[in-house]
């Protein structure tokens, strides 16, 4: 809630009367601060992206003058809660984020806080030269923060914690006075250089016997760096700081030497405990990481040796055939010494394979095996690396006493363990055991002489426990060193020196008890909205906007770079409008602007459903959000035009308006007057319509059937010839269970009636394919048949309801899918498989229906009966021969394909025919409704720029464009001249099965 004792509006206006960066405190801005990756919830007065250091010590000042606390923030992934707070939050992001210059010769970087982790390592990998601690959200996480927690990462077993590799910061105080820490005095302004050395001077028995000797000893302020003997490291101090004692707007860094090549032994063992137990004695081998997973969080992963978990040790040599005698050498060793088993994988895309399931591990952990949720809070405590193997069984112990779960994981060679834990902190009495619990385990780590903190700092998780790890003397040396840096006390109140309660300021505490009123099903959060958007704990992999990136998702944040369109910040939005009355910052709940506003730009491509640790579906929360939103009301042209489009086209289709439509609407006054009418951006072409669509070719291929069965393949010449429907039902009657016309009766007669339904598929006709691309359905079906492959088609339109999914017209979507259910009753009574042409059609059958209809039936089953056409190929004519074509392909893999229906299957077909190359990733920016709406185009065609077209600029000789989806043909010919074609024209094309082009779009 607001201070009322703050002047919001004259702090605002002095802000943005002295700073040159942005200055925001609008409900968006302060919304998306509110959280970090952690349990707890604080909300900020506004938010300041300062420009450079000049701007940091206005906005100090500002802020001073109207006694207002500041917290610098950076890619807002803490997970103790210490990137949250009260007042005015500095984001580094924006504008601070400068690589600042590399010394080789030294071996350091200077750089600005803001800098994302992994820009550094890319720019130092220039030189063979990397930034030694890499947390598994180097992605994402800036320098700043690495700094202010003492970040650690996989490799701290060969390179140290952050506080290892920082050389020198350059730092404002609260009070605006700047400090330049290295080692000594000289750096510091008077004051505070002559408090620190007295303090030292005065209490060096302690300083010298408090802290415990740990490679991960994170807790707490690092007073023994100050002591004569450790060179007086006033920046090794410093670091770990957690934002308490100054600001940071500039840092000197360690780099070190990357080996020349790396290979990865995984060894197997039979639980966590018994690979705890081994990692220290892979030490002397000089490991590079020694990572531990146990099964019950790594999942079915293939190429994993025997065990129920698994130690990832990487290994460095000069040279590949170096690094893999150095690991298959320790392999032995390990094996020797107990391991159930071991592999060693030099491939680097198969390491990062392997790496992948490590970094995800803190958003996989999020949910436990059956759907509970888990939370961090005991992310990250440390032992002695020779006493893991036994405080993780005594750590297994206590979850059972207090009848709680959770997956250990985390960097055992260093002792550092991970876990999320299935607290309940919804209700008061599971928030009384976490603090419970919490408690116990203080004493449990401290009894096997660790640290709180083995990476993630204390923040508000657990300083509050310090004092049993230091003593209660040491802990009033932090709070004194806190007043020497800080006297008003205004830098990151809470955190660290006098904490707030490990279990005040609980994120949960402002979502309501019970669900809200829905339209979709949310069957993985037990129907319950709000537990949908807990999902999102701010791990932040949205925000990985690098080119290896985090696969599809995020395009809009990749493009914009805004936090509001990441998934997280969406999610954030969303928790804060659940949250409404009960202290939430949007307070006009389902009617919210800045909700809509932050949605607008999200493209649908369910991008996060499968790319997201935990499973955020944000395309399924914007269609859930825009049906209530526009309850009532009059809604965008656009929903209208577009999202009414399968009627729109059925009506155009049914008068044989086909050409006059494509007339009217190509060029000319009246082409833009239906634009605007219709809410479509003036850039864009209007798709044309087809001269015939995909139906009435089919029905041009033989009579009608009833309208109970579904279309067959046409009738069959023969000598007399073609015969009639009503033979040809008898024939199959038994067979099909009343579904339509065999392509070849005699031949199904002499195989039986099982295996006619064996080959039989049905073919779906979507919106797209029917209306304007029915040579992807002629085309499908020449190749399904080849296949030997029965066609059938239903005998009245269907849909799957996209367009007004995607538009948040959720009602008129329910009604639209349970017409499709009662036409394609026959087929699914039948069993038959649905093939589906339009990926993002054929991923609506998969998961909006089903959602949409929890209680029928019948929408489950035909999610599961829906396959891609590879897959069925692959189901179904597995013996089939497809013609080779032997070029190489460029292209995209459609979205939906990637986050809902996969493509393995596809890549599998493309080398059976010998199309050789990968597709892109990243989305091609139309997305369905999203690239023609008014508003959308920039935003649209930089996502295009992303990866799709300069993948097809680059393109060899000869290769051919591949895209499943209309809307990416549509805009890589609108955008690059280039006609994409579906996998099923190419493949009819090498067939000799050409029935012309037939295509939509303008030339």
């Amino acid at each position: 809630m607001a201070d009322p004792l703050v002047d919001h509006e004259g702090l605002s206006a002095a802000l943005r009367a002295t700073v040159r960066g942005d200055v925001d405190f609008g409900t968006t801005a302060r919304a998306l601060t509110t959280m970090d990756a952690s349990n707890y919830r604080r909300v900020p007065l506004g938010v300041v992206a300062p420009k450079d250091a000049d701007d940091v010590a206005a906005a100090l000042a500002v802020c001073r003058e109207h006694g207002v606390p500041v917290v610098a923030r950076g890619g807002g992934t803490s997970i103790a809660g210490q990137a949250t707070g009260v007042g005015v939050v500095l984001d580094f992001t924006r504008h601070m984020n400068a690589i600042v210059r590399i010394d080789p010769d030294a071996r350091t970087a200077v750089v600005q806080p803001g800098v994302v982790l992994d820009e550094l390592r890319t720019a130092a990998g220039a030189y063979g030269l990397t930034f030694g601690p890499d947390p598994s959200t180097h992605a994402r996480c800036t320098l700043g923060g690495v700094i202010g927690n003492n970040a650690c990462g996989a490799h701290s077993v060969a390179w140290g914690t952050t506080a290892d590799n920082v050389c020198a910061l350059d730092v404002f105080t609260y009070a605006g006075e700047r400090a330049l820490l290295g080692q000594g005095w000289d750096g510091l302004p008077p004051r505070l250089a002559d408090g620190l050395r007295a303090l030292v001077d005065g209490e060096l028995a302690r300083l010298r016997t408090g802290f415990p000797e740990l490679p991960r000893r994170i807790s707490g302020y690092a007073l023994d760096a100050l002591l004569p003997e450790r060179g007086t490291d006033v920046a090794r101090a410093f670091t770990g700081s957690e934002g308490t004692l100054g600001v940071l707007t500039e840092a000197t860094l360690r780099l070190v030497e990357t080996p020349g090549a790396r290979a990865l032994a995984v060894l197997g063992y039979a639980d966590e405990c018994a690979a705890a137990d081994a990692a220290p004695l892979l030490l002397p081998y000089g490991p590079l990481t020694v990572e531990g997973m146990a099964a019950d969080l790594v999942g079915d992963v293939p190429g994993l040796p025997k065990g129920g978990a698994w130690l990832f040790v990487e290994v460095g040599g000069a040279t590949p055939d170096e690094a893999a005698a150095r690991a298959a050498a320790l392999s032995r060793a390990a094996v020797a010494d107990g391991a159930a088993g071991h592999t060693v994988v030099t491939d680097p895309r198969g390491q990062r394979a392997l790496w992948r399931v490590r970094e995800d591990a803190a958003g996989i952990a999020t949910r436990m095996a059956d759907g509970s949720e888990a939370w961090p809070g005991w992310e990250d405590c440390a032992v002695p690396p020779a006493r893991l193997g036994a405080y993780l069984r005594e750590f297994r112990a206590l979850l059972a006493h207090y009848g709680l779960r959770g997956a250990p994981y985390g960097h055992f060679g260093d002792g550092c363990v991970h876990v999320r834990i299935d607290f309940d902190l919804l209700g008061e009495a599971g928030v009384r055991r976490f603090r419970e619990f919490s408690g116990d385990l203080a004493d449990l780590v401290l009894a096997h002489g660790g640290s709180l903190s083995g990476e993630h700092g204390d923040g508000q998780a657990r300083a509050e426990l310090l004092p049993r790890m230091y003593g209660p003397e040491l802990v009033a040396l932090f709070e004194r060193v806190k007043d020497l840096w800080d006297p008003a006390g205004c830098l990151n109140p809470g955190i660290l020196a006098r904490p707030h309660r490990l279990d005040e300021n609980l994120r949960f505490a402002v979502l309501p008890r019970r669900p809200v009123p829905v339209e979709f099903g949310y069957p993985y959060d037990g129907g319950d909205f709000t537990a949908a958007v807990r999902r999102c704990v701010g791990v932040a992999k949205c925000r990985d906007a690098s080119a290896a990136g985090a696969g599809v998702m995020c395009p809009s944040y990749r493009v914009t770079r805004e936090e509001r369109h990441s998934t997280r910040g969406r999610a954030r939005l969303l928790h804060e409008m659940l949250a409404g009355e009960r202290g939430g910052v949007v307070t006009d709940g389902w009617r919210s602007e800045e909700v809509r506003e932050a949605l607008d730009l999200c493209l649908s491509c369910k991008g996060c459903r499968s790319d997201c640790p935990v499973g955020v579906d944000m395309a399924t929360y914007k269609a859930e959000f825009l049906h209530h939103h526009y309850a009532g009301r009059l809604r965008p042209a656009g929903h209208y035009a577009m999202g009414w489009l399968p009627v729109w086209l059925r009506v155009v289709a049914a008068a044989r308006l086909g050409p006059v439509v494509n007339a009217a609407l190509g060029v000319g006054p009246l082409a833009g007057l239906s634009k605007r009418v219709a809410g479509v951006a003036a850039e864009r072409e209007l798709p044309e319509l087809a001269p015939e669509t995909f139906a009435r070719w089919w029905r041009g291929r033989g009579a009608t059937v009833p309208s109970g069965a579904v279309h067959g393949a046409g009738p069959v010449p023969g000598p007399d010839g073609p015969r009639s429907v009503a033979r040809e039902e008898r024939a199959d009657a038994g067979a099909d269970a009343g579904v339509g016309r065999v392509r070849s009766p005699r031949a199904v007669s002499a195989a039986g009636p099982g295996l006619a339904r064996e080959r039989s598929v049905v073919l779906w006709p979507d919106t797209f394919t029917n209306y304007l691309s029915p040579a992807v359905g002629r085309s499908a079906v020449a190749v399904l048949e080849a296949a030997g492959l029965r066609v059938v088609v239903p005998p009245k339109a269907v849909c799957c309801g996209l367009t007004w999914v995607s538009t948040g017209q959720l009602d008129r979507a329910r009604a639209v899918m349970r017409r499709t259910l009662d036409i394609l009753a026959p087929a699914l009574a039948a069993g038959l498989p649905v093939v589906g042409l339009e990926p993002s059609c054929t991923a609506a059958l998969r998961t909006d229906l089903p959602e949409l209809l929890p209680d029928d039936p019948r929408a489950a089953r035909l999610a599961s009966a829906v396959r891609t056409f590879a897959q069925v190929i692959e189901e179904r004519a597995p013996d089939w021969e497809p013609p080779r074509l032997d070029r190489p392909v460029v292209g995209q893999t459609h979205c939906h394909q990637h986050a809902v229906l996969g493509d393995a299957a596809e890549r599998r077909l493309r080398e059976r025919v010998g199309l050789t190359g990968e597709l892109s990733g990243g989305c091609c920016g139309l997305a369905g409704n999203f690239g023609f709406e008014r508003g959308h185009y920039e935003v649209s065609v930089a996502c295009a720029e992303e990866q799709l077209l300069p993948s097809v600029r680059k393109a060899p000789e000869g290769a051919e464009v591949l895209a499943d989806g209309f809307s990416c043909r549509t805009q890589l010919e609108q955008l690059a001249g280039r006609r994409g074609r579906h996998l099923a024209e190419v493949l009819a094309e090498a067939l000799g099965a050409t029935e012309g082009e037939g295509e939509g779009g303008r030339k």
